[in-house]
């Protein structure tokens, strides 16, 4: 996916928004700059296929052997997917953050939580002044 097109949380999670027969999806991972940040990655538990997820509330941990880090739903709906690959290839979270490194696909209950998100410029700006 291109950069440009996504939206960001300013806890580093990225959103793509389609619109499909069923409803508005929101695909979302983790951004490259906090893959980076929090570096070698050794766990990461998925939400359930299912779960009711609200924006800015946390979804799923990822763990680095730094620390263990909460990941936040950008959108409020329901987990519709998850990328059930990532567990056993976290790898894919650094080598392709913004493609093969999505982590849950979400069916969009309440347009508010989109709101709150950056475009992909607004979003670098916020990187720089944290880096």
């Amino acid at each position: 996916m291109n950069q440009d097109d996504l939206l960001f949380a300013k806890t580093h999670e990225w959103v793509a928004i389609t619109t499909e027969d069923e409803g508005r999806f929101a695909t979302l991972g983790l951004s490259a700059f906090a893959v980076e940040e929090l570096s070698d990655l050794v766990f990461i538990e998925l939400p359930e296929v299912g779960r009711q997820v609200k924006a800015e509330e946390p979804f799923c941990e990822v763990e680095s052997v730094k620390a263990v880090s909460d990941l936040y739903a950008p959108v409020s709906g329901e987990v519709v997917a998850v990328n059930d690959t990532l567990p056993d290839a976290l790898e894919t979270l650094k080598e392709d953050p913004y493609g093969a490194g999505w982590i849950a696909k979400i069916r969009i209950t309440d347009d508010a939580g989109l709101t709150h998100l950056m475009d992909y410029k607004t979003y670098q700006r916020q990187c720089e002044e944290e880096g």
